[in-house]
């Protein structure tokens, strides 16, 4: 059973999740979100009066006196005939959208999928439904001949591209590929070499960079191990791990995840994202994981690395503020937090599947934030004898079984 109170920032995110793919109908984002499908009606509802969601249209209702004319009856249902009509269209349009943009939304491909659909719905219904300029759609098609100009230089240059990178075993970046293509007398930017290599899936050899999210900070104090890697606790609200992970977004990019992680359960009890790795991170999820349990961590162990934001005063005044005891492990040792380690590589499995990045912040957000309300309130965990964390917390005859 979801908690029955929610957070303005949980019905924003879930405003948010169901208005951003008009394929879903309220009863599954409901179900994914596990909150009843009233309450998340009501609240796209609510946001849309407010005027803080995307409206799709309002149908006027015809009054609720007595109607003394025949003909004014009939022309409020005309009315309303050709708002629904309208309404279906438009829906018909993000529907379709949907599936043609495959996850990216980019000026660029708005602008093609009004040209592609112009003759079924109109420019004008188009780039209001998709909120684009006409008159940028119309230089959008005007520069149509000088684009196919460019399309077709970049394809020869990327010709030439492929051939010194097979010459040298693909091992050859973009700016080793620039000096080659110069040295042969073609005037070329390293920037062009690097955007046509990446449009051409042109990869050159690398080591990938690791993303430390973990940095020790040595003139900090280091606490006691009181975890042990004994990942279990006896009950709810005793004992938590967390960790801060990067999330991958856009050309280069991160998001920072933090996490609160309950080893009775295994329930997400708080969570934090942002665009920086520093001490707000760790402190506003833990903000959120005393907020879960009603406020009260009093004697709840917190266990963590040693990173420069986990042993840092200002962490350290928010767990005495809650009463938490903090736990670290060995330095340079993940397996001394491996509860929180496995929840990170888990969380981007399932949320990634494959893929190397999301394309936009925002996407990132509404994928992990769905994502773990569904792992708290509906996804099976093996260790839980197959129930969700919240289900497996609320049952009267809890086994702790072997983690």
């Amino acid at each position: 059973m979801a908690m029955k109170a929610y957070s303005v920032e949980f019905k924003t995110d879930a405003v948010a999740l169901y208005l951003s793919d008009p394929s879903r109908t309220y009863a599954s984002v409901a179900k994914d979100l596990g909150v009843n499908r009233e309450t998340l009606r009501l609240w796209v509802h609510q946001a849309r009066s407010a005027g803080t969601a995307p409206k799709t249209g309002s149908v006027k209702r015809p009054p609720t006196g007595l109607v003394t004319s025949g003909n004014v009856l009939e022309e409020e249902n005309k009315q309303l005939r050709a708002r629904i009509r309208e309404l279906e269209l438009e829906r018909e349009i993000l529907r379709r959208a949907a599936k043609y943009f495959a996850g990216g939304d980019e000026l660029v491909s708005r602008f093609q999928f009004v040209a592609d659909h112009r003759d079924a719905f109109g420019v004008k219904r188009l780039c209001r439904v998709l909120e684009v300029s006409r008159s940028g759609f119309y230089r959008w098609v005007a520069a149509t001949p000088a684009r196919a100009v460019r399309t077709a230089a970049d394809a020869a240059l990327a010709a030439e591209i492929r051939q010194i990178h097979a010459d040298f075993d693909g091992t050859y970046g973009s700016p080793r590929v620039t000096a080659e293509l110069r040295d042969a007398g073609r005037r070329v930017n390293h920037k062009r070499v690097a955007r046509i290599m990446r449009v051409f899936g042109i990869v050159g050899l690398h080591l990938r960079k690791r993303v430390r999210t973990t940095v020790p900070e040595p003139s900090h104090q280091k606490m006691p191990d009181l975890i042990k890697r004994d990942f279990t606790a006896a009950a709810p609200n005793q004992r938590y791990v967390g960790d801060i992970t990067y999330l991958p977004v856009g050309e280069g990019q991160f998001l920072y995840l933090a996490t609160v992680l309950d080893l009775h359960s295994r329930r997400l009890a708080g969570w934090s994202i942002a665009d920086h790795m520093r001490t707000e991170l760790v402190t506003d999820a833990l903000r959120a994981a005393a907020a879960t349990r009603g406020g009260d961590l009093a004697g709840a162990v917190f266990h963590s690395d040693h990173g420069a934001q986990y042993t840092s005063a200002d962490f350290a005044a928010v767990c005495k503020e809650f009463g938490v005891r903090q736990s670290m492990g060995a330095v340079g040792t993940s397996a001394d937090n491996a509860a929180a380690e496995a929840f990170n590589a888990t969380l981007k499995r399932e949320t990634l599947q494959g893929a190397k990045r999301w394309s936009s912040a925002r996407q990132a957000r509404l994928e992990v934030f769905k994502w773990i309300t569904r792992y708290n309130t509906r996804r099976r965990h093996s260790s839980l004898n197959y129930l969700s964390p919240i289900t497996y917390e609320q049952r009267s005859d809890r086994v702790l079984l072997a983690a």
